[in-house]
C-alpha cells in the first residue's frame, strides 16, 4: 500500500469520526434596537427574578413563559428545551443559558441565546404569541450529500409533514420528529418544535418559513439545523435525537461491557471492509477511465500559472485567480472527432441557436447522452483566457440551479464546451416570444425567479470561494424539461474571495440593461451588481417585457423609469403580463415588484442580499422596505422616440 493511499485511508477514517458541525454553541442574537438597562435597576431586577422562576420550573417542564413586573417596567421572557431532552437536563440547559445570554448580551433589554438543547429569550415588550424572523439563524454540517436535488425533496416533504403534525396536534405539544427513506440505505431524520405560546397557524407560518430559508442556503449540505425565535428545526443522516452522533449508529437499548466490545469490534471491521472496498473500487476505476480515454481524455495534472498555451490534452498551465483554493477537479476532454461526429460536422440541422460568443449545436454522446455543445467562433470576443475561466469555474461548482458542464475540447484551433441539454432552451427564447410566452404560468414564472436567486445565492454565499457571474440575463438562464432554470455562461465571471469588497476592472463585460450602474460607468462590480441583474430579469419575467426593447413613445425613458413609475402611482397591478390570468397570483405579483425594485436600486449597499431576497419572495407576511429611486432613472419626462438596443446603451435628451 503506498503512502499516499495510505494517509487518504488515514485522512478519511478521521473524517469519519469527526464531527463536521458548525462552531459550537452558544449562539446569541442581541438586539441593538432597544436601549440598555442600568445596572441595579429595576428592569434588571425583574429580569434576575425570571431567571430564578425559570430555573425552579425547568424541573417540572421544558417550556415556560413568563411576565415579571407591572406598570411600564416588565420583563417578558421565556425557555424552551428540545423534546427528546429530560428535566434534569432541561435545567443544567437552562441554567447555561442564563450565565451565557447575560455574558454575551449585556444590560440588553432583549436577547435570545440558544443552547445545544435549549432556548432563552427575554424582552422589555410582550412577544408572547407574535413570531419573528429577524434573528434566525441556519447552521449546517460542513459535509456535502452526493445527491443534492433527491435529498433536497426528501427533507423538504419531511419537514413539511413533520411541521403539520407539530402545529395542529396539541398532543405533541409542538415537538415532533420523524423520517424519510432517502436511498436503500440512507435515512434522513428531522425534527421540528415551536414556542407554545404560538397559535397552530403561527406555528405552521414559522415552520414553513424555516423549512424555505434552510433548503435555500444549505441544501446541499447532508444536514442542518435553523434556529429562530419562535421555532426550531433540524434534518441529518443519523438519529440525533435518539442520542445517536453521525459517529455512530444509533444507540442499542442492550447494555453491558461485552456488547460495547462487540459494537466496536464491529466498528472497526466494518470501516477495513469499506476501506478495502475503495482499494478495490479505485483500481477498478482507474482501468476503466484508462479505457474510456480513447473517446474522453482526463487529465490528471494539477493546474498552475503560466502563460504558455495548452494543448489539446493540457490543461495544467491556466488557472483563474483563486481557484488554487478550490478543490481541485480533473476536467474531461473531448476529442474533436467526436465532437464532430456528435454534431454531424456541426451541422445547421443540429444548431440550437447563437449565443453570444458562438453557435450552439445539439449532439448525443456515444452514451446515449444529449448534449448542447458550444463552439466558440474565431471572431468571438471571448478569448483563452475566458473559455479557461468559464472551464475551470462551472468544473468546481455544483448546484441544481447552475448548468453542468461535462467536459470541452481544444484542438485544431478550436475551442468547445460540452453541457447537459437543456430541453427548453434559453429563458429569454420563451419569455419575449408571445407564441411561446403562455407556457409560462405564474407558478412556473414564481418558481424559475426562486431558483435563479438560489443559483446566485450558491455563487455568492455557499460555494467555496464568492462567485461574481456579471453576465446574468434571461439568455443566460436555461430551462430543463420541467421549467427548472439553470444559470449559465461563466466566461465573464469571477472569483471574489471571502470578502465583499468592491473590485475594480477597466474592461467593462456583460449586456447593457442588466449592468449595474457602478459596473456601467466605473467597472466596479461586486455581489450587489448582481442583484441589480437579477432584479431586471425578475421585472421582466413578472411583467413579460424585454428591457432592451422598450418602446419610450409613450411612457418613460426606460424600463426601470416605467416600472419605478407606475408603482409610485400605485399602479402596479398595470405592470402585470396580460397572459398571467391568474387571480391567485396578485399579490406575490405585488412582491415581485417590490423586491425588483429593491434589487435595482441606485446605490448598491442599498440593495438586498440574494439570501434576503429569497426570504421576502417567500414569506407572505413580511413586511417588504419600500424601494428607493432606480439607477438610471430620471423621473417623468415628455416622450421620446429613441429605444434601447440590444448591445449597446443609447442615452439620448429629452426634448
Amino acid at each position: 500500500m503506498s503512502k499516499t493511499f495510505r494517509f487518504i485511508l488515514l485522512y478519511s477514517l478521521l473524517a469519519v469520526l469527526h464531527d463536521p458541525c458548525d462552531a459550537d454553541p452558544p449562539y446569541s442574537y442581541c438586539s441593538n434596537v432597544t436601549t440598555n438597562y442600568t445596572l441595579s435597576s429595576l428592569f434588571q431586577n425583574n429580569l434576575n427574578q425570571l431567571f430564578s422562576s425559570f430555573s425552579s420550573s425547568t424541573s417540572l417542564s421544558i417550556f415556560n413563559d413568563s411576565v415579571i413586573g407591572n406598570g411600564t417596567v416588565r420583563v417578558y421572557g421565556l425557555y424552551l428545551c428540545l423534546g427528546f431532552v429530560t428535566l434534569d437536563n432541561c435545567r443544567k440547559c437552562v441554567e447555561v443559558a442564563i450565565q451565557d445570554i447575560t455574558r454575551l448580551c449585556p444590560n440588553n433589554e432583549q436577547a435570545v441565546v440558544w443552547e445545544e438543547y435549549c432556548q432563552l429569550r427575554y424582552s422589555n415588550q410582550s412577544f408572547f404569541g407574535h413570531t419573528d424572523y429577524a434573528g434566525n439563524l441556519p447552521l449546517m454540517n460542513k459535509r456535502n450529500i452526493s445527491n443534492p436535488d433527491q435529498f433536497s425533496d426528501v427533507v423538504r416533504e419531511l419537514l413539511n409533514n413533520l411541521s403539520s403534525q407539530s402545529a395542529f396536534n396539541s398532543s405533541t405539544g409542538m415537538y415532533v420528529t420523524g423520517q424519510a427513506n432517502l436511498t436503500v440505505d440512507e435515512t434522513v431524520y428531522g425534527l421540528v418544535q415551536c414556542t407554545k405560546d404560538l397559535s397552530g397557524n403561527d406555528c405552521l407560518k414559522c415552520l414553513q418559513y424555516a423549512t424555505d430559508e434552510i433548503l435555500s442556503c444549505c441544501y446541499f449540505y447532508r444536514g442542518a439545523r435553523l434556529l429562530s425565535e419562535s421555532c426550531y428545526l433540524r434534518y441529518e443522516l443519523y438519529a440525533f435525537y435518539e442520542g445517536a452522533t453521525e459517529a455512530s449508529s444509533p444507540p442499542s437499548s442492550s447494555t453491558g461491557d461485552q456488547k460495547q466490545k462487540t459494537s466496536t469490534k464491529t466498528l472497526i471491521i466494518s470501516i477495513i471492509s469499506a476501506c478495502v472496498a475503495v482499494a478495490f473500487l479505485s483500481s477498478a476505476a482507474y482501468c476503466l477511465v484508462s479505457k474510456w480515454r480513447k473517446e474522453i481524455i482526463v487529465p490528471g495534472t494539477p493546474l498552475h500559472d503560466s502563460g504558455s498555451t495548452p494543448s489539446s490534452t493540457d490543461f495544467s498551465n491556466y488557472t483563474v485567480p483563486g481557484a488554487e483554493e478550490m478543490e481541485p477537479h480533473e476536467i474531461p476532454l473531448f476529442r474533436l472527432a467526436t465532437i464532430h461526429a456528435t454534431t454531424d460536422n456541426f451541422s445547421d440541422s443540429k444548431k440550437l441557436g447563437q449565443g453570444g460568443f458562438g453557435p450552439v449545436f445539439k449532439g448525443t454522446l456515444p452514451d446515449g447522452r444529449e448534449v448542447a455543445i458550444k463552439r466558440l467562433s474565431s471572431s468571438s470576443e471571448q478569448g483563452l483566457v475566458e473559455f479557461m475561466n468559464e472551464v475551470q469555474l462551472i468544473m468546481r461548482l455544483q448546484h441544481k440551479n447552475l448548468v453542468k458542464l461535462l467536459g470541452c475540447c481544444i484542438e485544431d484551433g478550436e475551442k468547445i464546451l460540452v453541457y447537459e441539454y437543456m430541453p427548453n432552451g434559453s429563458l429569454d427564447v420563451i419569455l419575449f416570444d408571445p407564441t411561446t410566452r403562455a407556457q409560462l404560468n405564474w407558478k412556473r414564472r414564481f418558481n424559475i425567479i426562486v431558483g435563479i436567486a438560489r443559483g446566485i445565492i450558491y455563487l455568492h454565499e455557499d460555494s467555496r470561494l464568492r462567485i461574481i457571474h456579471r453576465d446574468l440575463k434571461p439568455s443566460n438562464v436555461l430551462l430543463d424539461c420541467e421549467m427548472n432554470p439553470k444559470i449559465s455562461d461563466f466566461g465573464m465571471a469571477r472569483i471574489f474571495g471571502e470578502s465583499n469588497d468592491e473590485k475594480n476592472t477597466a474592461r467593462i463585460v456583460g449586456t447593457y440593461g442588466y449592468m449595474a450602474p457602478e459596473f456601467a460607468m466605473e467597472g466596479v462590480y461586486s455581489t450587489h451588481s448582481d442583484v441589480f441583474s437579477f432584479g431586471v430579469m425578475l421585472l421582466e419575467i413578472v411583467t413579460g417585457r424585454m428591457n432592451s426593447s422598450f418602446h419610450r413613445s409613450k411612457h418613460a425613458p426606460s424600463f426601470l423609469d416605467y416600472t419605478w413609475q407606475l408603482w409610485n402611482e400605485g399602479r402596479e397591478s398595470e405592470l402585470m403580463d396580460p397572459l398571467l390570468t391568474e387571480a391567485t397570483c396578485s399579490s406575490e405579483f405585488l412582491r415581485c415588484i417590490n423586491v425588483g425594485l429593491l434589487c435595482v436600486q441606485e446605490n448598491a449597499l442599498d440593495r438586498p442580499t440574494m439570501s434576503n431576497v429569497v426570504v421576502m419572495l417567500r414569506s407572505e407576511s413580511l413586511s417588504l422596505p419600500q424601494p428607493q429611486k432606480p439607477a438610471f432613472s430620471t423621473g417623468r419626462v415628455t416622450p421620446i422616440t429613441v429605444d434601447f438596443s440590444v448591445n449597446m446603451l443609447t442615452v439620448t435628451t429629452p426634448r
